[in-house]
């Protein structure tokens, strides 16, 4: 996501503009169209061409899940990486006590203000989603699927 400003809470949402204004409304307008054909028409051809439309659509975004599982492992492994480097002592002990949605949320915050964020994210339950409304010195990725 490489843009003219800085990274931050209210723009860190990544889009990809192939899957989600291109292929997403032409699949949809095309089971759309399919069901209509099939109500029309009905018959053994026009059902079946819905229900593949259909498993066209499902499949689509079974491979983004499939993408952003594998980026939500990876983002799990660097954040616990760096962790174990970056906290102290009593708080790296603790950093299997974190959740995913944590660690996903950790790794926008500098290195500065992490063992504190990390702290706050233990001791009082911070989301993911609020763990990065937190974050003063934002940490940019640029990487994301």
């Amino acid at each position: 996501m490489a843009t003219g400003s800085s990274q931050n809470y209210s723009n860190h949402v990544r889009r990809d503009p192939a899957f989600h204004f291109f292929v997403l409304p032409v699949l949809t307008i095309t089971l759309v169209g399919a069901i209509a054909h099939a109500v029309r028409r009905p018959g053994i051809h026009s059902v079946w061409w819905a229900i593949l439309v259909a498993a066209i659509i499902v499949l689509a975004f079974k491979c983004r899940l499939y993408a952003l599982k594998v980026q939500d492992r990876l983002i799990r492994l660097e954040e616990r990486l760096r962790l174990a480097t970056v906290l102290p002592d009593p708080l790296r002990a603790r950093i299997g006590e974190l959740t995913l949605s944590q660690l996903i949320g950790l790794r926008f915050a500098s290195d500065v203000e992490l063992a504190n964020l990390v702290s706050r994210a233990l001791n009082e339950g911070l989301s993911g989603k609020q763990i990065k409304q937190a974050v003063q010195l934002w940490r940019p990725d640029e990487f994301r699927v």
